[in-house]
């Protein structure tokens, strides 16, 4: 089965009679793993494989005998959820704006334990984020900037008691330049935008970053890993970023000060996104622990890239999902007390 762009489902129907049942799932993973037809992982030739009935998610080698599993490596590893659930669930998550808690999930996926919605949710959230995506900021300025996000302050005077940080990196685009030809749509019509603060820009890809602290030998790592190395790069001056020139971009930095009028004319777009990032924590997920805090912004950024074109989404999560090995509890928890520990060594874990 191989699925165009107006072949995605719209609807419930349509995604009920594109995947009727385990086989038509089966079918669809194997053409996502394989595109050019069965490599055998032992062997590598390639050809059609066996398939076993009794197993049907596990292909046997027509030349050796190797037998594979369509789910190995992948979020989908070791699941005792079937196909048409984790296919149900990547089309919700991808689709329903503006996304699910995991209450929410739980309740539509009819999955008795909560702790079991929660955690599919977790692996869903790691096939969101691309192996070896593309560095930001290529073509376009990329405005970079630090918030606190999440940590309830009732009762503890002001603050930022229980707050994380975080450090956002947007590309500025042009408007007329921003929205290329949806496939979703007819004859290549572009979609139709709302929003923006009305300057003639828009916002590009995003890219969002649990961080430890503001120093220098933390933020430069983040940038290299997620900018383009001849980016323009605009900050508000903060000396963390004051090496960014002999690191190769073309650095404008504006010493904004607190002054909310120089940060809404020299970086509009990074506090744009903060301000949909808090609104979407908060009004869907009524706050977030900073132990997950990066899952949730990985979907965040997902979501945000693909904004335009939402049944694009929910084909890329699974193509990623089928090249990213399943995380687990503890390695949730493994990466939250690394993030926790990470003010002695000042190096962030790029998990994002």
């Amino acid at each position: 089965m191989i699925l165009h762009m107006s072949d995605y489902p719209r609807t419930l129907l349509e995604f009920q009679h594109l995947f009727p049942d385990e086989t038509a799932c089966v079918r669809y993973l194997e053409r996502i793993r394989w595109p050019e037809g069965f490599e055998c992982p032992s062997c590598n030739q390639v050809g059609d494989p066996w398939r076993l009935q009794s197993r049907p998610r596990v292909l046997e080698c027509s030349h050796c005998g190797h037998q594979a599993s369509l789910t190995a490596g992948t979020v989908m590893h070791r699941t005792r959820q079937p196909l048409p659930v984790w296919f149900w669930a990547a089309y919700l998550v991808t689709t329903q704006t503006p996304g699910m808690s995991a209450l929410q999930f739980q309740r539509q996926l009819g999955i008795r334990r909560y702790e079991t919605a929660f955690q599919m949710l977790h692996k869903l959230r790691a096939a969101m984020v691309r192996p070896g995506r593309d560095r930001i900021g290529a073509e376009w300025p990329v405005e970079v900037d630090e918030t606190f996000v999440g940590g309830a302050t009732q009762g503890e005077g002001r603050g930022r008691h229980h707050k994380t940080l975080v450090v956002g990196m947007v590309e500025v685009l042009p408007r007329k330049k921003a929205l290329g030809p949806d496939p979703n749509l007819p004859s290549g019509q572009r979609p139709q935008h709302q929003g923006g603060h009305g300057r003639g820009f828009i916002a590009g890809r995003l890219r969002l970053q649990v961080i430890p602290n503001r120093k220098q030998e933390t933020l430069e790592p983040v940038v290299l890993a997620s900018v383009q190395t001849g980016a323009e790069v605009r900050t508000d001056g903060w000396t963390g970023y004051d090496n960014l020139h002999e690191l190769g971009y073309r650095h404008t930095a504006v010493a904004v000060r607190g002054d909310q009028a120089k940060t809404d004319q020299h970086l509009p777009m990074i506090h744009i996104v903060f301000g949909n990032l808090d609104a979407w924590l908060l009004g869907t997920h009524h706050g977030v622990s900073p132990t997950h805090l990066q899952g949730y912004l990985n979907e965040f950024v997902f979501r945000f890239n693909r904004r335009f074109w939402p049944m694009v989404a929910f084909d890329s999560v699974l193509k990623i999902a089928a090249q990213v090995e399943s995380p687990t509890y503890r390695s949730f928890y493994e990466s939250a007390q690394a993030q926790k520990n990470l003010p002695d060594s000042g190096k962030p874990v790029l998990t994002g």
